[in-house]
């Protein structure tokens, strides 16, 4: 291990449930940083605001002076330059507030381990802090579905989207662990299998 405390990488498809495997690892005794958050905190400073508003227009700032994310989103998703260059501007700043939560758990008695639930957990560089990456695996059906629930996306947005990012057979192999998301109960069960095995060193 890289630290006195487990550091666990969550990695996995969009809509693949990342997030519900954290929260179940949080009941285990895990603190969970969500890099998801971090992103929108970040994406919501002024500096930050004012730069996507200069590169495109005030279609990206909502009236409450917020960021437009849908907007921004679809902007990102089509165009690779500028995914990349928002990436470069947000990057940066989630690694560094990511850094400082991370330290803060580490000092907690209470924690047991610290979950990374970053969904560019590769694409950010985020992996080199961990000292296991679990890959949630989830048939692409069931992620259509629960994106288009949750977030009200087409199957084409996801693929769209996923399709700006690393390959889920690239995170698949790298991962050291690999959960299967298909059944609630037999998810438990896994979770708890990985987070034991993980904190017992292995």
């Amino acid at each position: 291990m890289k630290t006195g405390k487990p550091i666990i990488g969550l990695a996995g498809g969009i809509g693949s449930g990342k997030s519900t495997v954290a929260a179940m690892m949080r009941k285990l005794g895990a603190a969970v940083i969500n890099a998801d958050e971090i992103g929108h905190e970040m994406l919501d400073q002024p500096d930050v605001i004012a730069e996507v508003q200069r590169w495109w227009g005030s279609s990206v700032v909502s009236p409450d002076d917020r960021a437009n994310r849908e907007a921004i989103r679809l902007i990102v998703s089509r165009d690779p330059q500028a995914r990349t260059r928002l990436e470069g501007l947000l990057h940066p700043r989630i690694d560094r507030r990511s850094r400082e939560l991370l330290a803060r758990h580490q000092a907690d008695p209470e924690v047991r381990a610290v979950v990374w639930d970053a969904p560019l957990l590769y694409e950010a560089g985020l992996d080199r802090y961990c000292d296991r990456v679990v890959f949630v695996e989830t048939d692409e059906a069931s992620r259509v579905e629960r994106v288009a629930r949750q977030r009200g996306w087409s199957p084409e947005d996801l693929r769209t989207l996923e399709n700006s990012q690393k390959p889920l057979d690239f995170k698949r192999k790298k991962a050291d662990y690999v959960i299967n998301n298909s059944d609630n109960d037999d998810l438990s069960r896994q979770v708890e299998d990985v987070f034991s095995r993980i904190l017992s060193g292995g």
